[in-house]
């Protein structure tokens, strides 16, 4: 097992990673995996990965499972990092790629952070597992539950998309539909979560769901020949897969996989108008967000108003020389059926904002016609027929 300790990403201070965790003890913020990268590094190397059964687990070394024979799967990962010439001539950009997340199972890259998360749930003794959800994150827990043996309890808003809630029952999760946000769900699974035995893996409230989404940036770094983009578009509610991806090009450096001259890639937040609380920090210099009052968005992940990981996600932003950008609905839906006749990928209304963020950045010239750009598509429009409808 390569993983060593939990820190905390506020105050640094270090715990053992030997039971259920959640917040840091001292300052009640999250905390992140850290591993002897050292160790890693003399166990591995980075084309020894391609000789492994495809999938987010061949990168078991830097994942946190002792034993990654026991890691509750669905074949999650790999996804397709596509060309998409089409796209890039439209808005006047050489070389343009889609990592398409929605070819994971569950359809979205949930899945990802579930396999992790629920996999070191399972190790360490839950029982139970429970989460507040938008939509993707449900369905996802609730099949990755169902995959442990795992009771799972989901608090979903009244208005969520059919199709996740749908989802959710069919693999057997208790659904919970609250008048509200995600925040008005969070709050009613962590008034009931110890009383009733579930281990809470809200986003960013424990270390591991992080450690999965990670991997789409060691995977973008190998899909790349161990080069990183210029520039990375990331579709951004809780965060995680963004500090995640940040938090694996550390490490890639801190291992040596990377190839020498490798750019280190400018993250751009992409949120909707109607709940941008990213975007308005970025804006004014604040190193907190403030949860909009009224969040409203037809994409149902970026419909987070007061993020606990905002701190995190800010630093990370800044320290690539990155930005935040918001769209509205409409926009984001336009973007979103652009890429279906563009590239032939149906993306969810999460992805078709990174493409009206884009088109903004490249008129500005913020975005160089010659750089590399990667935009994250984290799951399928087939989840979305409200929003297209």
């Amino acid at each position: 097992m390569f993983l060593t300790r939990l820190e905390c990403t506020e105050c640094g201070r270090a715990c053992s990673a030997d039971r259920l965790r959640r917040l840091c003890d001292a300052c009640g913020l999250p905390l992140a995996a850290a591993y002897d990268l050292d160790r890693v590094r003399r166990a591995v190397a980075r084309d020894d990965l391609r000789r492994r059964p495809r999938g987010q687990w061949r990168f078991a070394e830097v994942l946190p499972l002792a034993d990654p024979a026991q890691a509750v799967t669905l074949g999650e990962g790999d996804t397709p990092l596509l060309d998409a010439p089409r796209l890039g001539a439209a808005l006047g950009l050489r070389r343009l790629l889609v990592k398409d997340e929605s070819l994971n199972p569950t359809g979205s890259f949930k899945a990802r952070g579930m396999s992790a998360a629920v996999s070191m749930a399972k190790a360490l003794g839950a029982r139970a597992l429970a989460a507040p959800s938008a939509g993707n994150a449900g369905g996802a827990l609730a099949a990755y539950g169902a995959r442990a043996g795992l009771p799972v309890t989901l608090a979903m808003p009244r208005d969520v998309p059919r199709s996740n809630r749908l989802e959710a029952e069919a693999c057997g999760a208790t659904v919970n539909l609250i008048d509200g946000t995600i925040a008005d769900c969070g709050r009613w699974i962590g008034e009931r979560a110890e009383r009733e035995g579930w281990f809470d893996l809200s986003t960013l409230k424990e270390p591991y769901r992080v450690e999965g989404k990670k991997i789409m940036g060691y995977e973008l770094a190998e899909a790349l020949g161990w080069r990183l983009p210029d520039v990375i578009l990331y579709p951004t509610g809780g965060g995680t897969g963004l500090v995640g991806m940040a938090k694996a090009f550390r490490e890639l450096d801190a291992l040596g996989w990377l190839e020498p001259g490798s750019p280190r890639p400018r993250f751009v937040a992409v949120q909707a108008s109607g709940c941008a609380p990213i975007v308005d920090a970025l804006a004014s210099g604040a190193d907190r967000a403030r949860a909009p009052a009224r969040p409203s968005t037809v994409a149902a992940g970026l419909r987070v108003p007061g993020p606990i990981g905002d701190r995190w996600m800010l630093r990370d932003i800044r320290a690539s020389g990155g930005t935040a950008v918001a769209v509205d609905d409409e926009s984001l839906i336009a973007g979103a059926l652009e890429l279906g006749r563009l590239e032939g990928i149906f993306a969810c209304p999460e992805g078709g904002a990174l493409v009206a963020a884009l088109r903004g950045l490249a008129a500005s010239g913020w975005v160089r016609p010659e750089e590399t750009v990667v935009l994250f598509n984290t799951g399928t429009g087939l989840k979305y027929p409200e929003a297209f409808a």
